[in-house]
């Protein structure tokens, strides 16, 4: 069975998703279906909205539908002008008209991150085996995308079985690895990973 929740970046060159953002046709079966697609972030406006490139048509997500905070925290500004200029998921919930007329599509990484944390997150148990991608790296460890740009840290001692001093020694933000769950923490959400083990 395909995983629906990948991390961001894995889904923008599949067939599915670029056949749906080739047509507003596709665009709106997408919405119907309440797929969940993926695009690159063109811009971030005043107002903290994400322009994203859909091809066909503008889209955009509005500040408010950015990023899904599990324990209801305040959504910084930087998590939302970090993703300019990388892909990221979402979903279509309806496609409005602009003031020339133009069809926009209103999207929702939110939703995409919700429904990850519900259906796969939620399930994840210590020893599973993910896929994930390096998202920015810190000297006590690596953040890595689990899932529709969710982040789980890879702590440093977690990183080799060999002692390193930055977990630059052994990774770059954007690689791809398969990581053990160490740890999942029900109450907040939070995962750990492990390459060690």
């Amino acid at each position: 069975m395909e995983n629906l929740y990948l991390p961001e970046g894995c889904r923008i060159s599949k067939f599915s998703n670029t056949e749906a953002l080739a047509t507003p046709a596709g665009i709106e079966k997408a919405a119907e279906n309440g797929d969940i697609l993926e695009a690159n972030a063109l811009l971030c406006d005043r107002e903290m909205n994400l322009h994203v490139d859909l091809g066909c048509m503008q889209g955009i997500i509005p500040r408010c539908e950015v990023v899904y905070a599990q324990n209801g925290e305040e959504v910084k500004d930087i998590a939302v002008i970090s993703r300019v200029g990388k892909p990221v998921c979402f979903t279509v919930e309806r496609i409005t008209r602009n003031a020339s007329g133009q069809p926009v599509a209103v999207l929702s990484r939110k939703n995409a991150q919700r429904r990850c944390a519900l259906h796969h997150l939620s399930n994840l148990c210590a020893g599973d085996i993910i896929p994930v991608r390096v998202t920015h790296l810190e000297r006590f460890g690596a953040f890595c995308d689990v899932g529709c740009g969710i982040c789980a840290l890879l702590p440093l001692d977690c990183i080799s079985v060999s002692r390193i001093s930055h977990p630059s020694d052994r990774l770059q933000p954007g690689m791809m690895l398969w990581c053990a769950v160490r740890a999942v923490d029900r109450e907040s959400g939070r995962i750990t990973l492990t390459l060690r083990e």
